[in-house]
């Protein structure tokens, strides 16, 4: 593209239909490269690909050690509730590249597994609960991309979440850069309707920036493309974590015309998280139907996450976004949720953003147990979690 290109011309290389209100997604995965001959004849359900007890060291990994599901055949005789995929593309960031291999490494640090036979490693001390004892949960696989080709990557994107969507299964997205959130809420919103999902969105920059004259789908620009198609309206946007230079005065004046809701990382301090994630908690239904969550990895204090590709000082703790995914997942109830931006190349030897994408991703999951369990209270904490003096007394020990 040259750089006399503008923008209506540009677009011009855009799949039809791509940014506008009816778009479709496919029903099935023929004709984007992620069905093939290696499943065409095999009997539809998961494939386990490691034994009972194999954990990080052992074994083919997968996210969580979980089985490995290649068709929506297989989620729909697996009778799957979520689907974790990855989306390892990076062709759209503006910072350091690297997010493209995000997903191999979210996959691969986890050192505690599923252990499907007894669940060990799996139940989350804080509530008790373990996601994979109440959910079937699969590893999709990833996305089909085409390097360098964003709209026809971000075409096979969509409908490969499409695909998954129309299954009844919950897409749970490993990124990739922030751009790859165009094509997949737009999916989302295909299924559930334009205007009826709201988004909370944990990132230290806004995202809602409007396209150079020489980039269509920009790791800058998603949430205004979804805002101007009409998938997400700007009063269905709840944002958290906001910080440094990003955005400037008219993009906020464009931002608050369009009632997004933005809590900035001067409120937090000021305020305290909890009190602002009980307020997110509050806003992100009062638009919309249904809810998806999309953290970029650099809301998290690159103390905490070094590894992406524009790291902002001043971020949130570790704790802060895996309690805000558990809750929203708990209380709320979601229809799907990324992390996404996660740049491995950047992480020191202890892999630690990639760790916490891992658990976030986790905490999730979680959340959508609890949910369908019914536990929904605000912040709920297991008893003994809180006090274990009450599993010694359970066991008989304090008397």
């Amino acid at each position: 593209m040259s750089e006399t290109t503008t923008i209506s011309e540009a677009e011009e290389y855009w799949p039809e239909g791509f940014s506008v209100k009816e778009s479709k997604f496919s029903t099935s995965l023929e004709g984007h490269g992620a069905v093939d001959d290696y499943n065409k004849d095999r009997k539809p359900g998961p494939i386990y690909v490691s034994r009972k007890h194999d954990r990080r060291f052992g074994g083919i990994q997968t996210f969580a050690k979980l089985p490995v599901c290649l068709t929506p055949e297989d989620l729909v005789a697996g009778k799957m509730d979520a689907a974790v995929y990855g989306v390892p593309w990076d062709s759209t960031v503006s910072g350091r590249s690297g997010a493209v291999m995000g997903p191999m490494a979210i996959r691969t640090i986890d050192y505690l597994g599923q252990n499907t036979e007894i669940g060990r490693g799996s139940m989350g001390l804080e509530t008790h609960v373990n996601p994979f004892e109440t959910l079937n949960v699969c590893d999709f696989g990833d996305a089909p991309i085409v390097r360098g080709n964003t709209p026809k990557s971000f075409d096979a994107v969509r409908k490969f979440v499409g695909a998954i969507v129309e299954t009844g299964t919950m897409p749970i997205a490993m990124g990739g850069d922030h751009g790859m959130t165009w094509p997949v809420v737009t999916a989302l919103a295909d299924h559930y309707g334009y205007g009826k999902i709201g988004v909370v969105h944990f990132d230290a920059h806004c995202d809602a920036w409007e396209e150079g004259p020489d980039c269509i789908g920009g790791h800058g620009t998603p949430m205004r493309h979804l805002i101007e198609s009409g998938a997400v309206p700007g009063t269905n946007f709840v944002q958290v974590g906001l910080r440094g230079y990003s955005p400037d005065q008219s993009l906020q004046d464009w931002m608050a015309e369009r009632g997004m809701r933005c809590h900035f990382m001067a409120e937090i301090e000021a305020r305290g998280f909890d009190a602002v994630l009980q307020d997110a908690v509050n806003e992100a239904m009062e638009q919309a139907d249904y809810l998806y969550l999309s953290l970029d990895i650099d809301v998290v204090d690159p103390a905490y996450a070094p590894a992406t590709g524009t790291p902002e000082p001043g971020g949130l703790r570790s704790w802060d976004v895996l309690t805000a995914f558990r809750r929203l997942a708990a209380e709320v109830g979601i229809i799907g949720m990324e992390v996404v931006e996660v740049a491995p190349p950047y992480d020191g030897p202890g892999e630690i953003t990639s760790l916490l994408a891992n658990r976030l991703i986790r905490s999730g999951l979680t959340g959508v147990a609890m949910h369908k369990l019914g536990i929904r209270e605000p912040n709920y904490l297991h008893p003994e979690a809180l006090d274990f003096g009450l599993a010694r007394k359970r066991m008989g020990c304090d008397k």
